[in-house]
């Protein structure tokens, strides 16, 4: 065995790290501070062996955003370590979102040891548990005491952790609280660390991980990636329950946040939200008022559009909720019945596919034919910058869309590519930290990256823009910002209503003004004005990825396309109207 640290507090960081690594974390991020220096001289020493990549921000808040998105795109657990005090309580935005999306976020919060809680000392607020039901675990280490008979247990505190995160039944955000006393950096003469062996480091004999970790070559670790729950049978236990479901009934699956293929679904017509996989039969969420379903399955969780709440909350049509979960969708409160399957042993009518075909290329048309002619009368929306998107998009790329408007509006001028993966957090639906995140996928998961965000959510997370000139910066990610200065989103809501039309920009359309390309100049990254046919051009461009270690972020672009909210709530009830295929039945 190789001499351990005399220093406790460095020993401690050390184990950890190492364990994370033997667990296949691949990615770490970082924020500075004082009371967790051992982490970061840790972490700084496992990059430099090229263990693991870290990943530093100012921030804690985008610091979140930026693990939630690193995992989302390598599909694995990633810590984010900050400092004590308000540091912790920064990352709670990113703790919500991954609790609610069912992503692994490690929080490695540093802390004071107990004989300084309670006494008034600098920095120290009760931390502990802060996240509350937001982390599916909270484990607290204390300080450290002999790192040689304590080390083993730090393994299995930091091993539960990630077991916990990764759980196939219910993944999620798990907090790990150290407190770490002073001395916080290594004595003289031990100031190196050699990860799993070395000077000051852990020999591969001290514990065995029981992960199949041991033996990795040279450079970045294995191990088993997490699989995100997203429906029944997708790295899950087997099904507790099964409901039958007769097809030949006119039968409509709704395919919302976390879904996955059903096999015996796959042929169903479906309304699928952006992020779901891509039907075979789909089905325009604005053509529903002209379909008249009998029964209806639910797989993930809908969030976008009221169509299809009110079609959840008809009391006159069977309701199956699959993947009956811990965090079930049923928003409605409806009766419907909780399954983790379903049992199909008849064929989808072809009257009934022909039915939806129909209404849903009604509905396409409609919308294409009516944003054309607004288009020919004055300035573009977001629902033209999204389409402008959805049409440039091309296969292996990734699609990262912003909360509010931008979800909603590539959900109605789809479709997409069915071999983009997009990407959105939708757990909590924030507009905060989507700068962060959809730089976290660009850095972790292969291809072009994508973001479709409105001005406020760009805004929101300016800060995500600010990568040090030693962090890796993406390689290829064009950030697309549809600006209306201001929050459109709330024209369509009942706030929008004319009568309340007197406060309605001050306390709903908070319109702010900002130059984009100014704030842009300021970070030092690359930024065009455009219109929707421009940004179509833009994404047509064959892709030339920048290295990842490259200075300058020549791989990060923003292209802002200028839209108008004024006539908002006009256009979308216009195609409310122009998306229904008359019925039959109807009236002339």
């Amino acid at each position: 065995m190789t001499a351990t640290p005399s220093n406790p507090s460095t020993a401690q960081a050390r184990v950890l790290v190492d364990e994370m690594v033997r667990h296949g974390i691949t990615d770490a991020v970082l924020c500075p501070g004082s009371r967790s220096a051992p982490l970061a001289l840790a972490l700084a020493a496992a990059e430099r062996a090229g263990r693991i990549a870290l990943h530093v921000r100012i921030d804690e808040r985008g610091a979140g955003f930026t693990a939630l998105g690193l995992a989302l795109g390598s599909k694995r657990p990633v810590p984010v370590v900050v400092t004590s005090g308000t540091a912790v309580a920064n990352l709670h935005p990113a703790m919500v979102e991954a609790a609610h999306s069912g992503v692994p976020v490690l929080a490695l919060t540093a802390n004071r040891p107990p004989e300084l809680r309670g006494t008034g000392a600098n920095q120290t607020i009760d931390q502990v548990g802060l996240f509350g039901p937001h982390a599916r675990a909270v484990i607290e280490l204390g300080a450290a005491g002999d790192p040689v008979t304590e080390h083993r247990h730090w393994r299995s505190a930091i091993g539960r952790a990630i077991l916990t995160a990764t759980a196939a039944a219910d993944p999620g955000p798990v907090q790990v609280d150290i407190a770490f006393r002073e001395p916080l950096v290594p004595g003289e003469g031990d100031e190196e660390f050699v990860l799993g062996g070395g000077p000051g480091g852990y020999d591969d004999d001290e514990v065995d991980p029981g992960d199949g970790s041991r033996g990795l070559p040279e450079g970045r670790p294995g191990g088993r990636p997490w699989v995100q729950r997203a429906g029944a049978g997708v790295d899950s236990a087997p099904a507790a329950s099964a409901v039958a479901v007769d097809l030949t009934r006119p039968t409509l699956v709704v395919s919302g946040v976390g879904a996955a293929p059903v096999s015996g679904l796959v042929g169903v017509p479906t309304v699928a939200e952006p992020g779901a996989p891509v039907p075979l039969h789909p089905v325009h969420p604005l053509a529903i008022p002209s379909l008249r379903p009998e029964q209806v399955v639910v797989t993930g969780r809908p969030t976008l559009h009221r169509s299809v709440t009110r079609l959840l909350a008809d009391p006159e049509v069977d309701l199956v909720i699959l993947d009956a979960g811990p965090r079930s969708p049923n928003p409605t409160g409806s009766a419907a019945e909780l399954a983790d399957s379903v049992l199909t042993g008849w064929g989808v009518e072809r009257s009934w596919t022909e039915t939806t075909a129909r209404a849903d290329a009604h509905a396409r048309a409609a919308v294409d034919r009516l944003l054309d002619e607004h288009l020919d009368a004055g300035a573009p929306t977001g629902l033209h910058v999204a389409r402008a998107v959805a049409r440039g998009v091309r296969a292996g790329d990734n699609l990262v869309v912003g909360a509010s408007n931008a979800v909603r509006d590539l959900s109605f001028v789809g479709p997409i590519d069915p071999d983009v993966s997009v990407y959105a957090n939708r757990g909590a639906s924030g507009i905060d930290g989507t700068v962060s995140t959809a730089i976290g996928v660009a850095l972790s998961a292969p291809g072009r990256t994508v973001a479709l965000l409105g001005d406020l959510t760009f805004l929101h997370d300016i800060s995500g823009l600010l990568l040090g000139p030693r962090e890796r910066h993406p390689s290829d990610l064009l950030i697309v910002v549809a600006d209306d200065d201001g929050g459109g989103i709330f024209s369509l809501l009942e706030q929008g209503d004319p009568r309340l039309a007197a406060d309605f920009e001050r306390v709903f359309g908070t319109p702010h003004g900002a130059n984009l390309g100014a704030i842009c100049a300021g970070a030092g990254v690359p930024f065009t004005d455009t219109d929707p046919a421009g940004l179509e051009a833009i994404l047509a461009q064959p892709s030339v990825p920048v290295a990842h270690h490259d200075i300058v972020p020549e791989g990060l672009r923003v292209v802002r396309v200028g839209t108008d909210r004024q006539g908002l709530r006009e256009l979308h009830a216009a195609l409310r109207s122009e998306a229904v295929e008359p019925r039959a039945s109807d009236p002339e």
